[in-house]
């Protein structure tokens, strides 16, 4: 899931900082350092306040079971960006690497499930809740539950640090991200409360046929879990944890993909998000960009300037006599990285075709192809269209974010891959499809480092953000998959993502 994010400042090199003389220091912690590190990472300082004592000695303790990417991992977002992801002692019950399972050689490990299961064993009924609230499936289908689930996420879900932006999900995306090809009612999973019947809690899971190395899991994608902020001292988010677990055990699905900007036992890879302006100004009014010290608005507006046409012949949008080809070129780029999606046609005409029809006035995805002069699809490149509502600005109320979703090139795919040839492609992509974030008034281009992002995302003038995104895998373990940045948190052009799954 897309987390809030936004450019880098000071604070990420501190965190930095800070983790190094821990880890270097991390059998003698004084309590001022463990002080220091529970100052930089709320969430984790409240999991290890929940011991058998809130001593510093006691939180030391647990702090020397983190090795040095852990604890870089942990220092990505602070309290208000926590989605409630439940405790780490509920995360020691569930079949999840856990922290301190470090690898006795450098050798890799045998990959595979680390619980195996049959639908005999799941049990047919939810968990009871607590007094006062009872279970409920949310019907998609339907305009007013729809609406239940958009006003509980866009008044309760994700925000940056200092509660400045929230995710904004229309009704149309919402759809989109929870209803694609194969998608199960009893999988939009909620919380009323019994008297009112008010929503108060949601979770979502989608199905996805989900590559790792050379093994194909039937699998679940779960996002959106979200909790009424006046709820979240109830406990909630193990709860429902649970119940969408046993959901999908009921359909024999045992293994699950989640993120998140927080750490939890225990990432398979974490990638960094890079900013990208394209109205400077009204980035800079609300606060989301910051003037560099020593330059003026004037020149900031003048650096990110998008141009007016874009570069690449044959480059137009796509059709729906695109999707076979487009399918086929997706599945032979992906097959390069570690972790990526199948997807069959159905699933690409759902994840990048405009559908005009069902959705008239609000797009939200675009996706943009390259046909030689022989009729051949060449390339596409696609983003989609993430907003967030601005907190309390007396001008502005929302962000338009662009997010750059997926993309293949014939020049990655043909012979031994020339790493220049492909740097040179994906930034004329990347630079047309700014061409189309200005046309249809983004705000700003949002980008992951996963797959080759790290060819181009400096060229492009995109920024390091200060949020991250951890990728997790449910009743899985697998080896350490890269996510393009390397243990300072910069760009790691010698050994690029091994990413090829990007989360809504």
């Amino acid at each position: 899931m897309a987390e809030e994010s936004k450019p880098s400042n000071r604070k990420g090199k501190d965190k930095e900082k800070a983790a190094k003389k821990l880890h270097r220091a991390i059998d003698g912690l004084s309590n001022e350092q463990v002080t220091q590190l529970l100052d930089l990472n709320p969430a984790l300082a409240t999991e290890l306040a929940n011991g058998s004592d809130d001593t510093p000695d006691s939180a030391a303790e647990a702090l020397r079971r983190l090795n040095l990417q852990d604890i870089m991992t942990g220092l990505a977002s602070s309290g208000k960006n926590v989605k409630d992801m439940g405790a780490y002692r509920f995360w020691a019950t569930q079949p999840v690497p856990k922290f301190g399972e470090e690898q006795i050689s450098n050798e890799p490990f045998e990959e595979g499930p680390i619980k195996i299961q049959t639908i005999d064993e799941i049990s047919k009924e939810p968990s009871p809740l607590i007094d006062g609230f009872e279970w409920a499936t949310l019907d998609l289908l339907d305009t007013t539950q729809l609406k239940e689930v958009w006003e509980l996420l866009n008044g309760h879900y994700v925000e940056d640090d200092e509660a400045m932006f929230r995710f904004n999900y229309s009704a149309n995306i919402l759809k989109w991200a929870m209803m694609p090809p194969g998608w199960k009612k009893e999988w939009h999973r909620g919380v009323r409360a019994s008297q009112s019947k008010k929503l108060v809690a949601f979770i979502a899971a989608i199905p996805v046929e989900l590559r790792i190395r050379d093994k194909v899991l039937h699998a679940s994608e779960v996002n959106f879990l979200c909790i009424h902020k006046k709820l979240r001292s109830k406990r909630l988010a193990p709860v429902l944890i649970r119940e969408i677990t046993r959901l999908c055990n009921l359909e024999g699905v045992f293994q699950a993909i989640y993120t998140g900007g927080i750490v939890l036992p225990k990432p398979v890879s974490t990638c960094r998000y890079y900013h990208r302006a394209i109205n400077w100004q009204k980035l800079y009014d609300v606060g989301f960009s910051p003037l560099p010290a020593n330059s003026k608005p004037q020149f900031q507006i003048r650096k990110y300037a998008v141009s007016e046409r874009t570069s690449t012949r044959g480059l137009r949008e796509m059709q729906k006599k695109d999707i076979a080809a487009v399918q086929d070129l997706l599945t032979r780029y992906l097959a390069k990285y570690d972790m990526a999606a199948t997807f069959d046609k159905h699933e690409v005409e759902h994840w990048l075709l405009h559908n005009k029809k069902d959705a008239p006035e609000e797009q939200v995805v675009w996706t943009y192809v390259v046909e030689d002069d022989h009729k051949k699809i060449t390339d596409f490149i696609s983003f989609y269209c993430l907003e967030s509502s601005v907190i309390n600005h007396p001008k502005h109320t929302n962000i338009r974010a662009a997010y750059l979703f997926y993309y293949a090139t014939e020049v990655g795919l043909t012979g031994p891959v020339d790493k220049a040839a492909l740097k040179i492609r994906l930034n004329a992509l990347v630079s047309d499809s700014l061409v189309y974030c200005k046309q249809y008034k983004f705000d700003v281009y949002n980008a992951l480092s996963l797959m080759d992002n790290g060819l181009f995302l400096e060229d492009q003038k995109f920024g390091p953000g200060d949020g991250q995104l951890h990728y997790y895998l449910f009743n899985y373990r697998a080896n350490p998959i890269a996510g393009g940045v390397d243990k300072r948190n910069r760009l790691d052009l010698e050994n690029l993502s091994g990413i090829g799954k990007t989360q809504i």
